[in-house]
């Protein structure tokens, strides 16, 4: 099979040809349709989450069609494989319902190859079956964006008025679901970023405008998908008290020190870890109900080390998807 092969960090993806990768007991081998490109990716290609198996393909917003399977699904069936990849099931975090917290956590493409290929192979327990009304590429950022998205909207609580600050795949998804829900949405980008604010508001964003300037509202809730420490504190200074900061990212640069005030008032900062297949089973559902209409470039699956430089720049509007 072809493949976009990370060799050590920091280094372009290499174009392969690979053996076809063989189903385990419980496995499903499936036929890679598209391919979102995560922020994750780029953390794992720079080495900036450095325990990832190398070589390796990246990858894990995949949409798929099932060659085989050991159950759960039959050939022709078109499911989705997201971040997480398997769990043990039976540490404190499993058995309570926290899967997403299980030390011994496998992910695609980190701890296993992903969807940068033509084919794939993934634990049919912790794959999804995709909506109808979704076309591929349409339905490939749910499988990250929107699920680590949803699950953080989920955690910011019942608040009316949420920030998101940055504007990229899982926020253009996330202002949907949020705006369905009758909440207000106040974006916040990079200063200068123009399209992005103006892309916020053509999704019904109440107000957008950039990280340095308090929105026109005291907010709820603040979630930083900005991978940047420094927005910590920022968000603190524009929530209630009794408002929740959530940080949505996998990894985020240092957060700076900041006076004890800005926390006061009860005020909560905490993160958001992986996703759990009940977040995903629930978050689907929603996204065909809302509908959620993704916005995405669609790249070939060659170009991307293109797409990742694309994401490094913050030069996407919505998410980029490969086919291959």
């Amino acid at each position: 099979m072809r493949a976009m092969v990370l060799r050590a960090g920091g280094t372009p993806l290499e174009q392969a040809e690979l053996p076809d990768p063989q189903p385990g007991t419980g496995q499903a081998l499936v036929r890679v349709l598209a391919c979102g490109v995560c922020r994750t990716d780029l953390h794992v290609f720079d080495g900036e989450l450095p325990r990832s198996k190398l070589p390796l393909v990246l990858g894990h917003e995949i949409v798929g069609e099932v060659v085989s399977s050991r159950g759960r699904f039959e050939p022709g069936d078109r499911v989705g494989v997201p971040w997480l990849g398997w769990t043990c099931g039976e540490c404190a975090y499993c058995l309570t319902g926290r899967e997403n917290l299980c030390d011994r956590a496998r992910f695609t493409g980190y701890d296993t190859d992903g969807g940068y290929a033509e084919l794939c192979v993934a634990d049919e327990r912790f794959c999804f079956p995709v909506p109808d009304g979704f076309a591929d590429v349409q339905a490939a950022p749910l499988l990250c964006a929107g699920l680590i998205g949803y699950r953080s909207l989920r955690v910011a609580g019942d608040a009316a008025r949420i920030g998101l600050y940055g504007f990229g795949a899982a926020a253009h998804i996330v202002c949907q679901v949020a705006l369905h829900e009758g909440r207000e949405v106040y974006a916040l980008t990079r200063s200068g970023d123009d399209d992005a604010q103006a892309f916020a508001r053509s999704l019904g964003a109440t107000w957008a405008g950039d990280t340095a300037t308090r929105p026109p509202a005291e907010l709820d809730a603040a979630i930083l998908f900005a991978p940047a420490g420094e927005l910590v504190p920022t968000a603190l200074g524009h929530v209630r008290k009794g408002g929740r900061v959530v940080c949505a990212g996998i990894h985020m640069s240092d957060i700076p020190s900041f006076p004890y005030e800005l926390l006061w008032g009860e005020r909560v900062v905490r993160s958001v870890a992986n996703l759990t297949r009940s977040d995903g089973d629930e978050f689907l559902r929603i996204a065909a109900l809302v509908p959620v209409e993704t916005r995405v470039e669609e790249l070939p699956l060659g170009s991307a080390n293109e797409a990742l430089a694309c994401l490094r720049a913050g030069d996407v509007r919505g998410a980029l998807v490969l086919v291959p």
